[in-house]
C-alpha cells in the first residue's frame, strides 16, 4: 500500500535518513517511490497500516503520515486515481464521522476555494456527521505550491496529494528535552532536536549499548536513553561530567527520569580509552566478539575556541620528568594531566578507527563534522575500509556547515584487506601548531576566505 509522509520543512537532507533508520529498528520493508528536498511530501510503500504507525512514531522530522488514495499533477488526476484505486474502501467510511482538511504548502486558498474543492469529492458518499473537532476518520487535500505562487499570479499548485490521516511522528519530543529547561548544559551542548535525530540515525533502541567519547553535559546519551538504549559517555574533561551540585550529567538523566539507562560515564581520552579494542581482522567467525557497542555517535570538538589536546607530552625528549612523575601522582585528586596538541584530521581518523574497533557488525558510527562550504576549503568525509558511508546529512550555516556523517560496520568478511594496508601507508599528522594541525581553525579564523593566487 502507499503511504503519504508529510514531513516538517527543516533539515532536509536528515528526513530521509531518519526514517530508512526507523525502517531497519522496526524490521520494516520501505520503499521510497516519490521523494525531494524541497517538499515535505514524500509517497512510500509499507506493508500494512501497522507498519506505518510504527515507522514513525519516534520520528522527530515526520509530522504525520497518510493512507494515499490519490496524486497527480491536477485535481482531475486526483479524482481519476481515487476512484479507480479506492472506491472498495469508501463503505467503510460511509456512517462515520469525518472532516476534510487542506494542507497548503507555501501558499493559502480561500474558503470559497475550499467549499468548492470539498464538494467535488461528493462521489465518496460518505453519510456520517462532518465533525471539526475529534472525528472519526480526517480526509486531508495536500497541494505543494511554488514559492510565491500568490505574487506571482499562479493559479493552481504543482501537484496534488489527497489521503486518510491515522499517525503523528514524535514533532513534540524535542519540547520535552528542551535545553532552555534543562538543569545542566554548557554552550557546546547539542539541541535537543538533532540530538534525537542523531539517536535515531544511530539506530538507537532498547537493548542497544550506545557510546559517546565526547559526552559533555550528556546530550546525546539522553536521546539514545529517551529511545531505550544503555548510555555510556566519556571525556577528557571530567568537570563536564561531575558538574556542580544538582547540576551535574547524572542530574539530567533523574530530570527526565532515565536513570536506569544510564550506563556509565568516566573521564577519558579517545587516544588513551580504557576501553577494549578488537584487533581489526580478528573477532571470531560472527566477526563481533570483543566488540561491544551497538551506536557510536558524538560532536567531537572543533578546536576553535583553543587548540586541539590529548594526554601526552609535546617534547618528552626535553621534559623527561613529566611521564614518570605522572605515573607517580595520577592518582590524587588535584592531578591535572599534561596534554599535547592534536590534529583535527588526526581526531577524525582516530574516530573512526576507534569505531571500527569496537563497533558489532552493522553497528553504526553517527559523528558531527565542521567544514567551509567554499569547495576549495571543503574537508573531505573521511573514510575507513571497515566503515561505510550511510548518509551525510548538513546543517549549513553562513560560511560553514556541519556535517552528521553515518557509517556501518562491515562484517570483516566484507573488508578489502589490501584498503586496509593502504590506508596505514598513506597516513601522515603534519604541523606543529594549533593551527597548523587544524586546518578548519585556521579556515575559520580567517573567514572562510580563499587565499588569492600569486599572479605570475
Amino acid at each position: 500500500m502507499e503511504y503519504l509522509i508529510r514531513f516538517s520543512q527543516s533539515h532536509e537532507t536528515f528526513r530521509l535518513p531518519e526514517i530508512q533508520a526507523l525502517a531497519i529498528i522496526e524490521g520494516i520493508d520501505l520503499k521510497v517511490i516519490s521523494y525531494s528536498l524541497e517538499s515535505p511530501f514524500c509517497i512510500v510503500n509499507l506493508p500494512s497500516e501497522d507498519a506505518a504507525k510504527r515507522l514513525i512514531q519516534r520520528s522527530i522530522l515526520v509530522q504525520t503520515i497518510h493512507e494515499l488514495w490519490g496524486a497527480g499533477l491536477t485535481l482531475d488526476d486526483v479524482h481519476a486515481a481515487v476512484r479507480s484505486k479506492t472506491a472498495h474502501l469508501w463503505p467503510q467510511y460511509a456512517s462515520c464521522s469525518f472532516k476534510f482538511s487542506f494542507d497548503s504548502y507555501q501558499s493559502s486558498r480561500s474558503g470559497a476555494d475550499k467549499v468548492r474543492i470539498i464538494n467535488s469529492f461528493a462521489y465518496l458518499g460518505f453519510a456520517g456527521p462532518i465533525k471539526m473537532s475529534k472525528p472519526d476518520q480526517e480526509f486531508i487535500l495536500f497541494e505543494d505550491w511554488i514559492l510565491d505562487s500568490t505574487p506571482l499570479g499562479i493559479p493552481d499548485p504543482k501537484a496534488y496529494f489527497f489521503g486518510r490521516y491515522f499517525a503523528t511522528g514524535a514533532r513534540d519530543l524535542p519540547k520535552k528535552l528542551d535545553l532552555k529547561k534543562r538543569r545542566y548544559i554548557s554552550t557546546t551542548s547539542m539541541d535537543a532536536e538533532l540530538a534525537l535525530i542523531t539517536a535515531n540515525i544511530a539506530l538507537a533502541a532498547p537493548g542497544k549499548l550506545m557510546y559517546d567519547p565526547f559526552v559533555g553535559t550528556g546530550s546525546f546519551p539522553i536521546a539514545c536513553a529517551q529511545f531505550g538504549a544503555l548510555a555510556f559517555g566519556s571525556d577528557i574533561d571530567g568537570r563536564s561530567i561531575r558538574g556542580e551540585g544538582k547540576k551535574t550529567l547524572k542530574g539530567n538523566f533523574e530530570q527526565y527520569g532515565l536513570v536506569g539507562n544510564l550506563g556509565s560515564v568516566f573521564t577519558a581520552d579517545l587516544t588513551n580509552s580504557p576501553i577494549r579494542k578488537m584487533a581489526l581482522g580478528e573477532g571470531g567467525e560472527d566477526g563481533a566478539r570483543g566488540r561491544v557497542f551497538d551506536g557510536i555517535l558524538c560532536d567531537p570538538p572543533y578546536g576553535v575556541r583553543e587548540g586541539l589536546r590529548v594526554l601526552g607530552v609535546r617534547d618528552p625528549e626535553k621534559s623527561p620528568w613529566i611521564i614518570p612523575k605522572g605515573i607517580e601522582m595520577y592518582k590524587q585528586s588535584d592531578f591535572v594531566p599534561p596534554k599535547k596538541p592534536y590534529s583535527f584530521l588526526a581526531m577524525l581518523d582516530d574516530i573512526l578507527q576507534f569505531s571500527a574497533q569496537t563497533l558489532v557488525d552493522n553497528g553504526r558510527l553517527s559523528f558531527w563534522m565542521p567544514t567551509a562550504n567554499d569547495e576549495e576549503q571543503e574537508i573531505p568525509v573521511p573514510t575507513h575500509p571497515y566503515l561505510e558511508i550511510v548518509a551525510v546529512c548538513t546543517q549549513v550555516f553562513s560560511k560553514w556547515s556541519r556535517r552528521l556523517i553515518t557509517y556501518r560496520r562491515l562484517p570483516n568478511a566484507q573488508v578489502d584487506p589490501e584498503a586496509m594496508k593502504a590506508r596505514d601507508e598513506t597516513r601522515e599528522l603534519l604541523g606543529k601548531t594549533v593551527d597548523e594541525l587544524n586546518p578548519f581553525r585556521r579556515a575559520y579564523f580567517s573567514k572562510f576566505e580563499t587565499p588569492m593566487t600569486p599572479a605570475n
